[in-house]
């Protein structure tokens, strides 16, 4: 006959997961409301621990151990072990990352970031810009726009001399192309930015105002039609804890990753810019769309960094720049069609 400890201990041993349980310390630099957090780090984080059936469960850290620019390091260095990372907060650091942030690329948040998964996957990858850092998935947010607190933009004009805070990448050499003084500063720097007049504005994608709590602050929005940049970012993992998941609950976790994480994220962006939109047309701020000669005057203003991406960045890393901008418009375009 069992004695009753030894049942109850038996017992108990049956109901033990049959791998040691993982703890990711998962972060956020972005505020617990913004889409980056509530509609992607925490049901990314749900589904991981449903798939794995709690084997694999994160630990969501009530404020982020370094600010948005030092995540990279942070990640690397333990300080947490899932996080996403802005690719352009890191200059120099990333150059192929840049191909999904030019003018014009798509509509939706959604499609890019498929797309650039996707191209990124197939093409980008094995130039290793991530270094042993676990690469989850790139995604981008939503097509950038124009928000600031001195005067419309119709023309390039409108925004000559204009200081400008931007995300990094391309929308930093865009923003000096464009005429304005660019500012590279973390996006949760923006509302002391422009309450204090430090900055007259913000390249941003339409949810911002309302995650960064800008629609008071703001008097003028151009949006543009196709998005004025984009901002590209990427899923990461801690490896040595990443490698403390056993291969059966990695496998089971690798159906969220990838693409899968890319149009989750892109899907939450754009419910959000849908959010920021409404409240920004709700507090009556004037909004222009960007017209043909605007658009036309941006093309003519982002060709050349374009070029110069091909030359000296995809170029010396053994990337046909070219070709990985025409193959991705052409998957967001094919992507797109099937909406």
């Amino acid at each position: 006959m069992v004695k009753p400890a030894l049942g109850a201990a038996l017992a108990f041993l049956a109901c033990a997961p049959a791998f040691a349980q993982v703890v990711l310390n998962a972060s956020s630099s972005a505020p617990p409301a913004h889409p980056l957090t509530a509609g992607m780090l925490v049901p990314f984080c749900a589904d991981i621990e449903k798939v794995t059936r709690a084997r694999v469960r994160c630990n969501i850290l009530p404020k982020a151990p370094v600010g948005a620019v030092q995540t990279l390091d942070g990640i690397k260095d333990g300080l947490m072990d899932l996080s996403f990372i802005t690719h352009g907060y890191t200059p120099g650091r990333f150059a192929l990352t840049d191909a999904a942030e030019f003018p014009f690329m798509g509509d939706t948040a959604e499609i890019t970031s498929v797309a650039f998964q996707r191209i990124h996957e197939r093409v980008l990858a094995r130039t290793n810009e991530h270094g042993n850092l676990v690469l989850l998935s790139v995604f981008t947010h939503g097509p950038g726009q124009i928000y600031n607190t001195r005067r419309a933009v119709r023309t390039i004009a409108d925004l000559e001399g204009l200081k400008i805070r931007v995300g990094g990448g391309v929308g930093n050499d865009l923003a000096r192309n464009l005429g304005a003084v660019p500012m590279l500063k973390s996006a949760t720097e923006s509302y002391e930015l422009l309450s204090s007049g430090i900055a007259d504005g913000v390249f941003f994608p339409k949810d911002s105002p309302m995650s960064f709590k800008l629609v008071p602050l703001i008097r003028h929005v151009t949006y543009v039609p196709g998005g004025l940049y984009n901002v590209t970012f990427a899923w990461v993992a801690n490896p040595t804890k990443w490698n403390r998941i056993s291969a059966a609950d990695r496998k089971l976790i690798e159906p969220l990753l990838g693409e899968a994480l890319a149009r989750r994220s892109g899907l939450a962006w754009d419910a959000a810019d849908a959010r920021g939109e409404a409240a920004v047309r709700e507090a009556k701020i004037p909004i222009v769309i960007a017209g043909p000669q605007l658009i036309a005057e941006i093309r003519a203003r982002a060709e050349p960094l374009e070029r110069e991406w091909i030359e000296k960045k995809a170029k010396p890393k053994g990337v046909d720049g070219e070709a990985v901008l025409k193959a991705l418009r052409a998957e967001i375009a094919a992507l797109q069609k099937e909406k």
